[in-house]
């Protein structure tokens, strides 16, 4: 089962208050399933990147797709359905981070593996895949909030500095001045683990 399928089927569930009648409800399920289907998985993987956390990080998808269907009137004047959604996942999750950890942290195989895409590799391979997605994601941590904000979006995401820029209510020259911190910060670190795994070696 895919991740967006997972959603939809699983733990997304549509409050009957959330709908005004039983002709409303069919119509908005209909094109919740579609932005479900659709974004889900990039949905999760923000979550997850910021959260940490499998349980913590479905319930922010869940309640960004709430807050879509309660604003459903104004979906059609979007004009990047992709980076509204991340933005209102972001920061529900920025929320959920400075307000509690409800629950730990984890760099649980199995739980980094669904953030990473499969097609075409072996259980070894995705799970080698996992492990070093977790390492840096741990380097990514130690970035100060700003660097690690711009870089998460540019690299896990792909968004571009317009995009950001969008999602994170600041200037597109902020967006690039910030990545390119980021990535000599995130070079320095890498380059100290390439060092000392040289050094095992040796």
């Amino acid at each position: 089962m895919s991740a967006s399928q997972a959603v939809f089927s699983g733990w997304m569930k549509i409050p009957k208050s959330a709908v005004h009648d039983e002709a409303g409800t069919h119509a908005d399920e209909q094109s919740l399933a579609a932005l479900v289907n659709q974004y889900a998985g990039t949905l999760y993987r923000v979550a997850f990147s910021v959260l940490r956390n499998a349980s913590d990080a479905e319930d922010a998808v869940q309640e960004a797709f709430l807050r879509v269907l309660r604003h459903r009137d104004t979906l059609s004047e979007v004009r990047d359905q992709r980076v509204w959604l991340i933005r209102i996942v972001w920061n529900i999750v920025l929320d959920r981070k400075r307000r509690a950890k409800t629950r730990p942290e984890t760099d649980d195989v199995a739980d980094l593996a669904r953030v990473l895409p499969s097609e075409g590799l072996s259980a070894e391979e995705r799970a080698a895949a996992a492990e070093h997605h977790a390492y840096v994601l741990g380097c990514v941590e130690k970035l100060p909030d700003k660097e690690r904000q711009v870089l998460m979006l540019s690299a896990f995401e792909e968004l571009n500095s317009v995009e950001i820029a969008t999602v994170l209510g600041i200037t597109e020259s902020s967006v690039r001045s910030r990545l390119f911190r980021a990535r000599n910060l995130m070079a320095g670190l890498l380059d100290r683990r390439r060092a000392g795994t040289k050094g095992l070696k040796d």
